[in-house]
């Protein structure tokens, strides 16, 4: 009895034993088993040494206790870099926070290089933030958005290359200035649309004064004027008003009056003619030579006038002039 009580005992055990054995061995076949998938690449170390390039995507069987391997993402990573307090180079206090987007490109360097790639970009890029921005008034970091955004890529690229590091985009989010720097700005953007306003109101008016000027061309004549007034009544009249005020240009009268007037002689004959102190001497001068031709000339050689004959011949030219 003694006999099979061990022997039952010690068959016990060696199934134990066997069985532990079969698990041991099943988990170090499993664990020298890794699959890779497509956006992943397994780094190999076999007794710390890196065994060439990054391996996958596939199945790999590794040999156990001897090699490691490490899996390394390459999909690409959207890090929000937290909000930087700055000063511009104007002296005005900003809060800024971006986006860099990067992804792995070698991850042997990635991983021999860096002890943690993501961690290392975004001190990289909160640095480069404070620097960059620092560097540029608050008008270019408002208004050249771009030119900043690929200046900062350009910066922290080159920094994290040698990590296998490759930065595709930076993008500044937002900007924060503080409230009364708001308010002188949006002071500053009301004049300025104020300005623009009173510019573009100048201009219209010169323009609208050129067209009015080759309107008025070209309604110099009277047959246009009239055409004009015409489809001006026809406007007013389409609107059904009850009172129709109607301007009548003094132009279209103009040539009913000088039709009626002729040549002027009416209009002259009118008119009271107003003596002019030139004619008057003119005609005083007619009158004077015609008595003097028709006095005889005395027979002496004299040449002069008998008194009475002198002092006729002024008073009957001043009878003839008035």
């Amino acid at each position: 009895m003694i006999n099979l009580a061990l022997l039952q005992t010690a068959g016990l055990g060696g199934l134990v034993v066997l069985v532990i054995l079969v698990v041991f061995v099943a988990s170090v076949a499993i664990s020298a088993v890794k699959i890779v998938n497509e956006y992943e690449r397994g780094v190999i170390f076999r007794l710390g040494r890196i065994q060439g390039g990054p391996k996958g995507p596939g199945l790999f069987i590794l040999l156990p206790f001897i090699d490691n391997m490490v899996k390394v993402d390459l999909r690409t990573v959207t890090m929000d870099v937290p909000p930087q307090d700055i000063i511009t180079r104007d002296n005005v206090p900003a809060r800024v926070n971006a986006v860099i987007y990067f992804r792995v490109v070698d991850p042997n360097n990635s991983v021999v290089e860096v002890e943690n790639y993501v961690q290392a970009t975004s001190q990289i890029s909160q640095t480069t933030l404070r620097s960059v921005l620092g560097q540029k008034d608050l008008d270019d970091l408002l208004t050249n958005r771009d030119a900043i955004n690929s200046e900062l890529q350009s910066i922290i690229d080159d920094q994290t290359d040698p990590w296998g590091i490759k930065v595709s985009a930076v993008e500044v989010k937002d900007v924060e200035i503080p409230q009364q720097m708001q308010r002188a700005m949006a002071r500053q953007a009301e004049s300025e649309r104020e300005r623009r306003a009173k510019i573009i109101s100048a201009e219209g008016e010169f323009q609208a004064s050129k067209r009015l000027r080759e309107a008025a061309d070209a309604l110099e004549t009277p047959t246009a004027m009239q055409i004009r007034l015409f489809q001006t009544l026809n406007e007013v009249a389409n609107q059904q008003n009850s009172t129709i005020i109607l301007p009548v240009p003094i132009d279209l009268f103009k040539p009913f009056m000088e039709r009626a007037n002729g040549s002027g002689d009416g209009y002259a004959a009118t008119r009271p003619s107003a003596p002019r102190p030139e004619k008057e001497e003119k005609i005083y001068e007619e009158a004077v030579k015609e008595a003097s031709s028709e006095v005889e000339m005395p027979d002496d050689d004299s040449g002069e006038l008998p008194d009475d004959l002198e002092q006729e011949a002024p008073e009957e030219a001043r009878r003839s002039g008035g």
